[in-house]
Order: C-alpha cells, then sequence, then structure tokens
C-alpha cells in the first residue's frame, strides 16, 4: 500500500507565513499524489513547509535558498526555538511594539538584517504588511509596518505559540534534514524511490520572495524535472479570470494535470488577491490512476 495519498483531516498552519503558501491546497496535493515513502520526500522550495509538515514523511531533505526560513526550522528541531521561548520572546516584542509602533517595528527590522535572529525573523513576518515575506537585491528584508501596534494580543502569541509546538512535535523522531540550498544542488540529490514536491515562484505572480526567478529559470527547472530518477509534483497556477499560464502549456506536456480553484488573500496588490485555478503537475509510474478533486 502506498505511504500516499495520506488521509488528513486537520491542516497544522506554520508559524511562519508567506505569500502563496499551500495551506488550502494540502489537502488536494496529498490526495493525488501515489508514493511507497521507500525513499525520501525531497522540497527544494520549502518556504512556509506546510507540505511537509502536513504530508509527514518519516525521511526528508528540506531545502531553500531563503536562510532565515532554514535557520527558524532549524531551531525549532533542535530546541532553542520551543513554546517557551517563542512566548517569551513575544511577550517582550509585542508589549514593544504596543509602545513605540512604528519606529520600533523599524528598529527591529533594522537589527534583524543585521543579526539574522531567528526570533526577529517571526515577529517581522507576523507584524509586517499584509503576511508578505519580500527581500531586497542585497538580501535585506524590506516589508514594511503593517500598521497594527497591537498584534501580538494574548490571543494571538499563544496561537503562534501553538503552531510553533505543533511542528516541533511534527520534526521529532522523523529524520528531516534542513539545508540552505540552491534547487538544481538540491535535485541532484534525488535518488529512485524518492519523492520531489516542487513549488518554485510563480511565473507571472512573483514579487521578489528571496531572490530572482525569471521565465529561463522556470523552463531549466521543467527540463531538470524531466530528468529526475524518481516521481514528482509540481504546483503551479494555471489561469485565473484575467489570463492562463502558457508555461505549463509549453513546458509540461508530459506531466498529469489536476486542478483545484481557491483564494488568494495574501499579496500587495488587489491583482495578486483574487480567484485562481492551482494547477498540481505529476510524473507517476504507468498504470497508476490520478482522479482530480
Amino acid at each position: 500500500m502506498s505511504f500516499l495519498p495520506r488521509n488528513i483531516i486537520k491542516i497544522d498552519v506554520p508559524p511562519i507565513k508567506c505569500q502563496g503558501i499551500k495551506t488550502k491546497l494540502v489537502k488536494f496535493i496529498s490526495q493525488n499524489i501515489q508514493w511507497t515513502g521507500e525513499g525520501k520526500w525531497i522540497e527544494p522550495f520549502l518556504g512556509s513547509g506546510v507540505v511537509a509538515f502536513n504530508i509527514r514523511p518519516e525521511r526528508a531533505l528540506l531545502a531553500d535558498t531563503n536562510k532565515h526560513i532554514i535557520s527558524f526550522y532549524r531551531g525549532i528541531q533542535c530546541g532553542d526555538i520551543n513554546k517557551h521561548t517563542v512566548r517569551q520572546v513575544l511577550e517582550v516584542m509585542g508589549a514593544q511594539l504596543s509602545k513605540g509602533g512604528v519606529d520600533y517595528y523599524y528598529e527591529i527590522r533594522k537589527r534583524f538584517n543585521e543579526s539574522a535572529s531567528p526570533f526577529d525573523f517571526l515577529f517581522l513576518n507576523r507584524s509586517c504588511f499584509n503576511g508578505l515575506m519580500r527581500f531586497n537585491g542585497k538580501g535585506k528584508f524590506n516589508v514594511p509596518f503593517g500598521h497594527k501596534p497591537q498584534r501580538f494580543s494574548k490571543a494571538y502569541i499563544t496561537k503562534i505559540v501553538n503552531q510553533v509546538n505543533a511542528i516541533a512535535e511534527i520534526i521529532k523522531g522523523r529524520d528531516w534534514e534542513f539545508v540552505v540550498s540552491d534547487w538544481e544542488e538540491t535535485l541532484t540529490l534525488a535518488q529512485f524511490g524518492d519523492f520531489v514536491y516542487l513549488d518554485p515562484p510563480y511565473i507571472g505572480r512573483h514579487a521578489d520572495y528571496f531572490n530572482t526567478w525569471d521565465n529561463d529559470d522556470a523552463i531549466k527547472l521543467s527540463e531538470v524535472a524531466a530528468a529526475l530518477p524518481c516521481e514528482y509534483a509540481l504546483s503551479m497556477w494555471l489561469e485565473n479570470q484575467y489570463r492562463r499560464n502558457t508555461h505549463v502549456d509549453e513546458h509540461w506536456q508530459d506531466t498529469k494535470l489536476v486542478t483545484f480553484d481557491h483564494f488568494y488573500h495574501i499579496g500587495s496588490t488587489e491583482s495578486l488577491r483574487n480567484s485562481i485555478t492551482e494547477a498540481l503537475l505529476l510524473k507517476i509510474p504507468m498504470g497508476s490512476k490520478v482522479e482530480a478533486v
């Protein structure tokens, strides 16, 4: 019997937010993947980590070029970031934000860009404008303040603490490696029996999450994926009310396409917050059947 699809009852939401987070798509993704679970689950574009945290493979290689995301989850894995330290830090920083407002936010942003503290990263991620994660060309976090000085209420801190604790429990006892790595380097490690989940920046919707991603990168990914020795799945937007993503039609013709409609709530502009059809493109074993949800 295959390890996946996994029957996910409740979605565990990670404490880190970022645009394109797959919280609403996790069940859809899991239901459409067939994998024995014998190898490693590999993600070269980890992002928030919501897919891995809910799929819960026993072995995983979880990579991203964003060193701050990797540092944060390594901190949870080793126990430095836990429900007690997070509550303590956010209570202090939340109180300071209530007093200092926008000035305090930019003070912490400056400090983070100098010291890269994972606790500062969490604070900024949960108090910045519209839940965005964005860095400039020098790798500096540059999202403005979210204009909510009273953001860190007792209930909100408890919510974040519970999310951190849930992720700690999921990671515990599993053979997971969090690495800072380029996607190409990560994919060279894929072997027969592994499963690769690809969630690259979306062509036509990307706003500098950490480093640049253009059409050439997207085409190269399609070529590398086609040569992988194992199965894979790629998440990509397919169409909205205005246009269709022709990249999918032109470069992923030899995959199984299933779709899911949902609404984006995170984005810098209204044009990025609308109903969209998501595509899941799968390389699957011959004879396997995948049903659209």
